[in-house]
C-alpha cells in the first residue's frame, strides 16, 4: 500500500490514551499518592461502521501507574499500558510508557492552582507507535462550579498527522470536572478536549461512580475530532481500582 493508505489504515485504530491520572480522557493535575498503586482496565468501542462499511474491534488497554514521591507538595507518578486495538502491526507493539511530575493547589500560596507536567504515549516501535506526547497542565477549583483546567500538549509528527499526512502534532487541552455531591458525593462528572486533527484529538464526555474508597467505573462517550484518521465515535468504559 501507498504510505498515506498504510497511514490511515494504523490511524483508524490509533486513538486511545496510555493512560496518567486523568479526566474522561485527556490527562489531569491529579498524582498517586507516593506508593499507592492504580490500575487501570479500560475499553473503547465503536458506535457505527466506517465510511466503507468496516465496523472496527474494540481497543482494550490496561495497566499500573503508581506514585514515585514521598512528598505533600510535590508529587510524581509513572507507569505504563498494554493497549491493543485490532490491528496486527501495533498490536506486535503493545507497550507505552508514561509519567507526570506536579503540585496540587494552594501548595504555593492560597489561590495557586494545581500544575503538571508529564509525557505520555511513549511507545516502543520507532514512526509507528512512538507518539511522545509532551504536555502541561494548570488546574483550579471554583466552590459550587467545579474544576477547570487548561494547558497544551505536543508530541512526535512522525505518528500525530492529519489524513492528508501533514503534521499534526500539538493542540490545547482544557477540562470541567465536579463531584455532583448533590445527588451522591459518590457520583462525578467531566467534560474534557483535546484539540489537533490527528488520531487523538476529541471532545469527550463521561461519569464516573465510586463503589468504594478504592474502585470506581467511569461511563463516557468520545467524539473524535478527526474521524478520516481516528475513526467513527466510540463508548468508552474505564474501571480504576486503588491499592
Amino acid at each position: 500500500m501507498r504510505p498515506l493508505l498504510v497511514f490511515l489504515t494504523l490511524g483508524l485504530a490509533a486513538a486511545a490514551h496510555a493512560t496518567p491520572s486523568g479526566q474522561v480522557l485527556i490527562p489531569s493535575t491529579d498524582l498517586q499518592p507516593y506508593k499507592v498503586l492504580h490500575l487501570n482496565f479500560d475499553s473503547f468501542i465503536r458506535t457505527q461502521d466506517e465510511n466503507d462499511g468496516r465496523r472496527l474491534g474494540p481497543m482494550v488497554m490496561a495497566g499500573p501507574t503508581i506514585g514515585v514521591l514521598p512528598y505533600d507538595k510535590v508529587r510524581a507518578e509513572a507507569g505504563f499500558d498494554l493497549l491493543y486495538k485490532g490491528v496486527k502491526e501495533l498490536d506486535n507493539n503493545p507497550l507505552y510508557f508514561h509519567g507526570k511530575v506536579g503540585t496540587p493547589e494552594k501548595s504555593l500560596h492560597e489561590w495557586s492552582p494545581a500544575l503538571a507536567l508529564g509525557v505520555c504515549n511513549i511507545g516502543t516501535k520507532d514512526g509507528l507507535t512512538n507518539q511522545d506526547m509532551v504536555y502541561g497542565l494548570a488546574a483550579r477549583s471554583i466552590p459550587k462550579l467545579g474544576r477547570l483546567s487548561f494547558g497544551w500538549y505536543g508530541g512526535n509528527g512522525a505518528a500525530l498527522r492529519d489524513e492528508q499526512n501533514r503534521v499534526a502534532n500539538h493542540g490545547a487541552l482544557a477540562s470541567w470536572d465536579r463531584t455532583m455531591e448533590e445527588l451522591s458525593k459518590k457520583l462525578w462528572c467531566a467534560v474534557d478536549y483535546q484539540g489537533g486533527q490527528n488520531v487523538m484529538g476529541a471532545a469527550n464526555l463521561g461519569c464516573s461512580w465510586a463503589f468504594s474508597e478504592k474502585t470506581s467505573v467511569i461511563l463516557g462517550y468520545d467524539i473524535w475530532n478527526n474521524r478520516a484518521v481516528a475513526g467513527k465515535n466510540t463508548f468508552n468504559l474505564q474501571v480504576d481500582i486503588n491499592f
